[in-house]
């Protein structure tokens, strides 16, 4: 399947570079009915097809490993647009470091110093810290869903969706660039606030 070859692509650029790392990354796509996700425990830097879990569109586990806990943040992703056709969440570094920072802007959070983020993705969204895979994470992400097109997961990382793989691919690369400009910039003006958990 291309969308498998796809992603598995993906999954190992994210790695190799430094932009996804350990086992905790996870990506979706969408096929017909079924939605594709990275098994619980995978790392994207040695990803394989078979490494996909196989669910219903309302979640029901067909075949495959285990899926990722964090399958609700992608389900609630392909419900907010049926444009949406692919998911990515990763914890590279300067998306999870803006996610750290306090922003008075929670849903579009990251400045805009060039127009590429606006251009690919759009906003970026803010989410209340929960947990990674916890119901008070999903619960959080339910009620800013609507309101953005990319989010940061505070003190935790960026998620995207896109109309195909690639889409999203693009989207992550370019809200982690921007997080970076943003940091690059910001941090040299004054210091900035940050939460811990």
């Amino acid at each position: 399947m291309e969308n498998l070859k796809t992603a598995v692509w993906i999954a190992h650029s994210l790695f190799e570079r430094g932009k996804a790392s350990g086992s905790s990354a996870n990506m979706s796509f969408k096929e017909k009915d079924l939605i594709y996700i990275t098994g619980s425990g995978t790392c994207f830097g040695t990803l394989k097809e078979e490494d996909f879990s196989v669910l219903s569109l309302d979640g029901e586990w067909i075949s495959g490993p285990k899926p990722s806990k964090e399958f609700p943040l992608h389900q609630m992703m392909y419900e907010k647009s049926e444009e949406i056709q692919a998911v990515i969440h990763t914890h590279s570094f300067y998306a999870t470091l803006w996610s750290c920072a306090v922003h008075k802007n929670r849903t579009d959070c990251i400045p805009q110093y060039t127009p590429y983020l606006k251009m690919k993705l759009g906003t970026v969204g803010l989410v209340p810290y929960g947990k990674p895979g916890s119901e008070e994470l999903f619960s959080a992400f339910r009620q800013c869903v609507s309101g953005s097109d990319g989010f940061l997961l505070e003190n935790h990382g960026p998620i995207v969706g896109g109309k195909n793989l690639l889409d999203a691919f693009y989207c992550l690369e370019e809200l982690e660039e921007s997080a970076r400009m943003a940091w690059e910039i910001e941090s040299k003006q004054g210091p900035l606030s940050f939460r811990k958990i």
